[in-house]
């Protein structure tokens, strides 16, 4: 199969080249139509193998996604490409691999959950990129540390990736290496990396800071989201009965008046039956958001019937209770409800 020769926005580094830090090889690299990615991602939720920290790095003729994985189920997503990095559904990447599946290949690497939440922001954080001289490329230390920066330095080497941990420009003592043998110094792996290939010629080399950050969000899977957008729409129903014809136009001057707050409120109110927007939302925004717009909401239902609120809330999210409970909603909320 041929390698595409997609470069990396901004760098000499093919797509088709990058390799990451790796801790234990679950599919070495591998045609892409030859896994079954429904039962990939099953297998970490009924399997006790395959429930480990780690990441897929999907090679498709255009890009590079990365698919993360906590405790073996799928968190979060990313892409990087000729025209940038960014973070994406778990839902797009997945469509993007199926679409691609006869060109694409596939790689699932178990990894430290540090390296993943490093490899995560190096797509989600505006990165700052750094010049690499190819024919004295160890300048680009003394030039960091004369610049004093902090933050995590991303070293690609021939598609190889590195993150090093920086403070004021000077390594930290952390840091992700791929391929570096055991034994082997930081400082003489890094030397290794600036050699001469096969070729004769300096490697492909990029470099980039971005800031150090250890959390590795979750997404709120498609399931959650249209959770919360029946609750939204429940709410509506319940306050109509109450007021016909004044629930959706107060509903819909609510959320106009939320979105600049709560982007996730953007796809609670999208109609039923409709397909709502491909958009990354942590499940805590969801709850947050659901909670401010049914606060309003009510408040104005209070207002005109004293006593309503509890009702409605009662009635329209019965079936969802327990989840809005874990969740923080009706503690936040000035209405008891009781059931």
């Amino acid at each position: 199969m041929r390698a595409s020769a997609a470069r990396l926005m901004n760098s000499p580094v093919r797509l088709a080249d990058l390799e990451f830090p790796r801790a234990k090889g679950l599919i070495h690299r591998t045609r892409l139509a030859f896994i079954h990615l429904d039962n990939l991602l099953a297998w970490g939720k009924r399997d006790r193998d395959g429930r480990v920290d780690g990441y897929i790095a999907a090679y498709l003729p255009d890009e590079c996604l990365l698919l993360f994985f906590r405790n073996g189920e799928a968190v979060s997503a990313a892409s990087l490409h000729t025209a940038g990095r960014q973070v994406i559904t778990i839902t797009e990447a997945l469509r993007r691999m199926r679409l691609e599946a006869e060109r694409g290949e596939l790689a699932y690497w178990g990894a430290p959950m540090e390296q993943l939440a490093w490899m995560y922001h190096s797509c989600a954080a505006p990165a700052q990129p750094h010049s690499v001289d190819a024919a004295d490329p160890a300048t680009l230390f003394p030039t960091l540390q004369q610049e004093q920066v902090s933050g995590v330095l991303e070293l690609i080497a021939g598609g190889r990736v590195s993150y090093l941990r920086l403070e004021q420009g000077r390594y930290a003592g952390a840091g992700y290496y791929c391929d570096k043998p055991d034994g082997m110094s930081v400082s003489h792996y890094l030397e290794s990396l600036f050699r001469a290939g096969e070729s004769g010629g300096p490697p492909a080399l990029s470099a980039a800071m971005f800031p150090a950050v250890a959390d590795l969000p979750q997404q709120a899977p498609d399931a959650l989201v249209n959770t919360y957008r029946e609750i939204y729409w429940r709410i509506v129903d319940e306050v109509e009965r109450e007021f016909p014809g004044e629930a959706r136009r107060r509903a819909q001057r609510i959320t106009a008046g939320l979105a600049d707050t709560h982007r996730a409120i953007a796809l609670l109110s999208v109609p039923r039956g409709a397909e709502a927007p491909d958009a990354v939302v942590r499940p805590e925004e969801l709850s947050h958001a659901l909670t401010d717009w049914a606060l309003q909401l009510l408040e104005g239902v209070e207002v005109m019937m004293p006593g309503t609120a509890p009702e409605i809330l009662r009635e329209a999210t019965r079936e969802h209770r327990y989840l809005l409970q874990s969740a923080g909603f009706y503690g936040r909320l000035p209405w008891r409800v009781t059931w």
